[in-house]
């Protein structure tokens, strides 16, 4: 594979069937195994394989049919990592997410991780189609986790182990045969938000500092990747039950992102006027660089009226090669096993939807 553009992409995240929610209860509650429930899944992500091929996807998830949250489930998966059901969960717009939370009680390192099995079941589901996973980015685990100071009393040793660590997640991936994977985060959604950069500056913390360390892990994680092993990173305010966290737009972020974190595309939101305008594209200095629009929304089933996403295309054209763009829905349809408020016929139209949309476009 190479680093191939596909015009018409999508986050990764899908609304579970009603048979796997069900299988996840019974599993909670000890009627079966973890083998009856793996059983589940495997048939749900199959299913979901098919419907995103008949969607005409040039590359396909498994839905995070496996997970209950885009970020924690991942993240205990590493060395160092726990969960617990405390924190009083995270807050979004009129809701509330349950109680999760994640603590780093060792030192953080790769040796093996569930989910790279995971991956290569996706991998047999795709047959001739390229497989796409999606796992938090490294930021996640310092703007979410609460670190032990007796573990790491020097915050640069965390970032160190954070970038070493994810550098092996990265490499496992790649010899498992994954060579197009995501990089999820909401730190640099916060980023753009006033509102938010302001709770980050009351707990202590510098946005300033956190946008640069953040880069320098995301790089040094990256660096020295094979020629043919495509990372992208989606960038979200927030998703949860079809509601949000954070507004702003992409211009405290742009030029650190867009000019000089070393991945191949970045997933954005701009379904709506709190992402802002695509002035902040000007800072795309690549020309290997793809900017995938989030034009689509995840958090309703109602379909965009074509004509004004085509124009919205050729709005950011003035600022990034059209050759360069593509299109997908802003985020997933589930970023949490609730799931956004819209049925699976909903949400799988509007996949075709941007499938048939981006082919009107490139032509």
């Amino acid at each position: 594979m190479t680093k191939e553009i596909y015009r018409a992409d999508h986050v990764g995240s899908l609304l579970r069937p009603s048979e796997l929610k069900k299988a996840r209860r019974q599993f909670e509650d000890e009627k079966i195994t973890l083998e009856e429930l793996r059983t589940v899944e495997d048939k749900a992500i199959a299913n979901a394989v098919q419907k995103q091929k008949e969607a005409g996807l040039k590359a396909v998830t498994d839905g995070e049919y496996r997970r209950a949250w885009w970020h924690f489930d991942f993240l205990e998966g590493l060395k160092g990592v726990e969960g617990s059901d405390t924190g009083g969960g995270i807050a979004f717009k009129e809701r509330q997410t349950k109680s999760r939370a994640i603590q780093v009680t060792g030192k953080v390192d790769f040796d093996g991780h569930r989910e790279i099995e995971f991956f290569k079941y996706l991998q047999e589901q795709a047959g001739d189609i390229v497989a796409k996973y999606a796992i938090p980015s490294p930021s996640m685990l310092h703007f979410r986790g609460e670190i032990d100071k007796d573990i790491y009393p020097d915050e640069e040793e965390f970032f160190n182990d954070l970038a070493a660590a994810y550098k092996k997640v990265l490499q496992g991936f790649y010899d498992a045969g994954c060579r197009y994977l995501q990089l999820d985060d909401t730190s640099w959604g916060y980023f753009c938000s006033d509102e938010e950069k302001q709770k980050l500056i009351d707990k202590g913390q510098d946005p300033e500092y956190l946008k640069e360390k953040y880069l320098e892990v995301l790089n040094k994680a990256v660096d020295g990747r094979p020629e043919d092993f495509k990372i992208t990173m989606h960038i979200c305010r927030g998703n949860f039950r079809s509601t949000w966290i954070s507004s702003g737009g992409y211009e405290p972020v742009a030029e650190i992102l867009f000019g000089r974190l070393n991945i191949d595309g970045f997933f954005l939101e701009y379904d709506s006027d709190r992402a802002g305008g695509f002035e902040p594209l000007r800072h795309v200095n690549r020309k290997d660089l793809v900017i995938v629009l989030g034009l689509v929304t995840s958090k309703n089933g109602e379909l965009e009226n074509p004509e004004d996403i085509k124009a919205r295309i050729s709005e950011a054209a003035q600022y990034v090669p059209l050759e360069q763009l593509a299109l997908s829905p802003q985020c997933g349809f589930a970023s949490t096993e609730e799931g956004n408020v819209l049925t699976e016929e909903e949400q799988w139209q509007k996949l075709k939807y941007v499938v048939d949309t981006a082919a009107d476009v490139w032509k």
